[in-house]
């Protein structure tokens, strides 16, 4: 069983040990009054570390709230870039779709500039084997009239006309040819440059939002722990106040026990001085009989069933008690002596538990019943051996159906520093 989150302060063994005490070796009320103090002292103290555990919740949830805007602004930065690379990448592909039309189109114009190379070859040829312009003055020295002159040369000049076009388009053409080329290389590095930017600007944010998912998860688990702490120390408070409480009805009984005894001690002076002189004429009184325990001894056994566990080693820790376990139903839970609950209430780790405080032979004891389905006494109630507290279960941090069993010479703490192997001490099935 792991170590409960109560921590039951010293203060616990010394008020109820004064509690038996008190009685047995009429504790001063001046004595009570001062532990008393010291429990409202140790009540200040935990109230202010509970103040702490609350500033610091305060200051991790305005942590929190200052990640959650800042994923709130990453999510809004992603959603944006995810959009932006939609639209380049639907870009890219139209670019890619104008590329494949220009393609088209360079090829065309490929097709025509080899045309033109082939036929202005040709011309070159022919001006190589005429002698260039002479062929042009052999057709118009052919002429046979003005009339035929004329048509002949306006004919020459519109083939030189035409040569001088081809000679253009061509060079155009050339010019389209390498512009196109060069604009579209431009648009596509331009787009892919784009475009991986964003798929890179994208891959940042979504490290940033998984940083930040980190972050908030660790602050949430310290939020937890320090919740978790503030409850051990509210739990730990609420103990405090109950000791506070049953010792101020100690101090009261304490103030009652004297008054009876002083009273006694008038009426016995009294009687004493009334019988003076005569012999005792009553007989013996029968003491009231005490309620029959379960087994001889100053303990007696806590509950009926197989022992299952001892104080030893276990589970690479140390199990600071005994376990027995039953599976029968409405198993007895007993009070292992004469005692005072000094709580009982409900405990994540232990489950339902009841501690109480035993004084015998001027030694204090604290048992630890735990794991109840069912508690029968409350907190400052006084139990007498073999009494029934409650009835064995599974709660808290148990496996199985079982009483898990602590004696404490003293005072119980939180590391267990008095736990003692109840074999030998409480009788055991």
């Amino acid at each position: 069983m792991k170590k409960p989150i109560l921590t039951l302060a010293a203060a616990g063994a010394i008020l109820w040990s004064s509690f038996f005490g008190g009685f047995a070796q009429a504790a001063s009320i001046s004595s009570l009054k001062d532990q008393q103090n010291q429990i409202e002292k140790e009540k200040s103290e935990l109230s202010s570390t509970i103040n702490d555990a609350d500033q610091q919740i305060n200051s991790l949830n305005e942590q929190q709230s200052h990640v959650k805007e800042e994923m709130t602004r990453l999510d809004f930065a992603i959603d944006d870039t995810h959009k932006k690379i939609s639209e380049k990448t639907a870009e890219l592909e139209e670019t890619k779709a104008e590329i494949t039309r220009l393609q088209e189109e360079i090829k065309v114009t490929k097709e025509r500039i080899e045309k033109r190379n082939e036929l202005l070859k040709d011309r070159a040829r022919n001006y190589q084997e005429t002698g260039g312009m002479v062929s042009y003055l052999d057709v118009l020295m052919g002429s046979h009239n003005f009339s035929d002159f004329i048509d002949r040369a306006s004919a020459v000049a519109t083939i030189m006309q035409a040569d001088q076009d081809i000679l253009k388009q061509h060079e155009a053409d050339k010019k389209s040819l390498e512009e196109n080329q060069a604009k579209l290389e431009e648009e596509l590095a331009s787009v892919q440059t784009i475009l991986a930017d964003l798929e890179k600007m994208n891959q940042q944010l979504n490290a940033q939002r998984a940083e930040k998912d980190r972050l908030l998860a660790s602050l949430e688990h310290q939020e937890e722990e320090i919740h978790e702490h503030k409850m051990e120390l509210q739990e730990e408070a609420q103990l405090l106040a109950a000791q506070s409480a049953a010792l101020q009805q100690a101090i009261a009984l304490e103030q009652k026990r004297q008054e009876e005894a002083a009273a006694a001690a008038a009426a016995a002076a009294a009687q004493e001085n009334n019988n003076s002189g005569s012999g005792n004429g009553g007989g013996d009184s029968t003491p009231p009989q005490p309620t029959a325990p379960v087994s001889s001894g100053a303990f007696t056994l806590p509950a009926n069933g197989t022992f299952t566990s001892g104080f030893a080693p276990r589970w690479g820790s140390f199990h600071y008690g005994v376990d027995i376990a039953n599976r029968a139903a409405n198993v007895p839970i007993w009070a292992a002596a004469d005692g005072v609950v000094i709580q009982s209430y409900y405990s994540s780790s232990y489950g339902n538990v009841v501690f109480i405080a035993h004084s015998i032979n001027g030694q204090t004891y604290t048992t630890v019943s735990a794991h109840m389905e069912t508690r029968f006494v409350s907190s400052g109630a006084v139990v007498k051996k073999g009494q029934q507290i409650g009835i064995m279960g599974n709660t808290g941090d148990s496996q199985g159906k079982h009483l898990h069993f602590e004696l404490h010479r003293g005072e119980w703490n939180g590391s267990k520093s008095n736990a003692i192997n109840p074999v030998g001490i409480v009788p055991m099935p």
